[in-house]
């Protein structure tokens, strides 16, 4: 009953909407990489990437600002070398998403072993503030405040709006569709497969740095599969920006449960309550076997 009693508050509608963030934005990456024909399975490593880089600018020059920054380059860096490999050599989309995991993985430990001497955490830092003025409003200030998860939302109504209003996502799908007839009508291929990349590079990067900015520090394992769920949460949400919001929150709403339950003291084995969310994907990416269609051309070089 306490358990079922703390689900229907307003502190746990909260948790949910903010745990929601890193899952779309994560999945909202994926979706205009694999809008452009690029599947990008290397979310959860640039995730990984960004939430490094924002946790070590941050502690190095105690200037969040410039650590957003900074961690967003490096993401957009690495999401152009992702392009090299995939659009411009051609190599096999999901090798390079996996070897690009692997490479940030150990990267990101082996520097934090070189600047931070330890291969499990960084140093606490401050994390990024939220708008006070904002955190007034009755019920939805505590969510609105927090800068990203403000931007989470609205990127619900802008991908939407950019990829089905505007020439660029009319251009961008259609490379993801049908690349010989977009080549054909001048639209330059390779260049919007770029384009989705990086977009995704970025959005990847804000998941990765609220996720520090949250726990305000690194550890090793901290995105703990967020990258491979928001993969899961666009296929379930069939590659549009509204159902990919849904599909977030159904697992953000599983992750704050098993949060709930934790806390609760309910007499459920701890290993089974931390499967809940990664459960929960898999059983819905089952019932979705053979109901969802990519882009046509999605993970077809060219």
């Amino acid at each position: 009953m306490e358990l079922f009693n703390s689900i229907l508050t307003v502190a746990f509608l909260t948790q949910v909407f903010r745990l929601m963030t890193p899952y779309y934005l994560g999945a909202s990456a994926a979706n205009f990489s694999e809008r452009g024909g690029v599947i990008n399975i290397a979310i959860e490593g640039f995730m990984i990437l960004s939430a490094f880089s924002f946790a070590m600018f941050n502690i190095l020059t105690h200037n969040i600002p410039l650590a957003i920054f900074l961690a967003l380059i490096i993401n957009v860096v690495f999401a152009l070398l992702y392009s090299v490999f995939t659009v411009k050599l051609k190599i096999n989309q999901i090798v390079t998403g996996v070897g690009f995991n692997i490479l940030i993985a150990g990267l990101t430990k082996f520097l934090m072993m070189i600047i931070f001497h330890s291969s499990s955490n960084t140093e606490r830092f401050e994390g990024i503030p939220d708008n006070e003025l904002i955190g007034k409003i009755p019920l939805v200030g505590a969510i609105l405040s927090d800068y990203i998860v403000l931007f989470a939302l609205i990127l619900i109504f802008l991908s939407n709006f950019i990829l089905f209003k505007t020439t660029f996502g009319l251009r961008l799908r259609s490379v993801g569709e049908n690349p010989e007839a977009a080549e054909s009508l001048g639209i330059k291929v390779r260049r919007y497969k770029v384009y989705g990349i990086l977009i995704s590079g970025f959005l990847a990067a804000l998941g990765g740095i609220w996720l520090a900015s949250e726990q305000k520090s690194f550890s090793d394992g901290m995105i703990a599969g967020r990258g491979y769920i928001a993969l899961a949460a666009m296929i379930i949400g069939k590659w549009k920006p509204v159902n990919i919001f849904f599909a977030s929150l159904i697992f953000a709403f599983f992750e704050a449960l098993q949060i709930s339950i934790q806390i609760s003291g309910v007499p459920i084995p701890s290993q089974l309550i931390q499967m809940l969310p990664y459960l929960i994907t898999i059983l819905v990416l089952i019932g979705l076997i053979g109901k969802t269609k990519p882009p046509a051309a999605d993970g077809v070089p060219y």
